[in-house]
This record gives structure tokens, C-alpha cells and sequence, in this order.
């Protein structure tokens, strides 16, 4: 049997962005699964309607702001992140 101090660094990279977010691994991953879910809603969604714009008019487009509004709720702060004045220059 593997002494627990072995196991740790598996352990690690189970927890360790889960930690970092306030959450168990459990916890982490049923809110990510809710994110992935709504995700791919919003996907098909604006893949129908691109191929029949007069279905799911606004469906992407609330989604993502559903997601944005959850993500500022839990967090508190923007969560875009913006790449440093001048990176994206050629």
C-alpha cells in the first residue's frame, strides 16, 4: 500500500485549483459541470441559430451573460483578464 506522503502529489493536482477557488473537489466539480452544461446549451444554441436565425434569438447571448453575471457574483471582481497595453501590436 502507498504511504500517503506518495500519494500527495496526485492529491495535489486533484485539489489544488479547487483549493484555490474555495471549493472541494466535489464541490468543484459539480459547479464546473453546471458551467460546462450551460456551455454547451448556449453552443448548440448558436449553432441552430446560425443555420435558422429566427430560432433562439437571444439564447446564446443570455447565456453568456448568465455566466458572467455568476462568475462576478462568486468572485467579486471582473473576471476578464486583459492582455498588457501594446501585446497585441505587431
Amino acid at each position: 500500500m502507498l504511504a500517503i506522503r506518495q500519494c500527495r502529489p496526485l492529491i495535489d493536482l486533484f485539489t489544488r485549483h479547487p483549493d484555490a477557488v474555495g471549493e472541494t473537489y466535489l464541490q468543484h466539480m459539480a459547479v464546473a459541470s453546471w458551467y460546462a452544461g450551460r456551455m454547451i446549451g448556449g453552443g448548440l444554441a448558436a449553432l441552430v441559430h446560425a443555420v435558422l436565425p429566427f430560432a433562439f434569438e437571444t439564447t446564446a447571448s443570455g447565456i453568456v451573460r448568465e455566466l458572467y453575471d455568476n462568475m462576478q457574483a462568486r468572485f467579486g471582481h471582473s473576471a476578464v483578464v486583459r492582455p498588457p497595453a501594446g501585446a497585441l501590436k505587431k
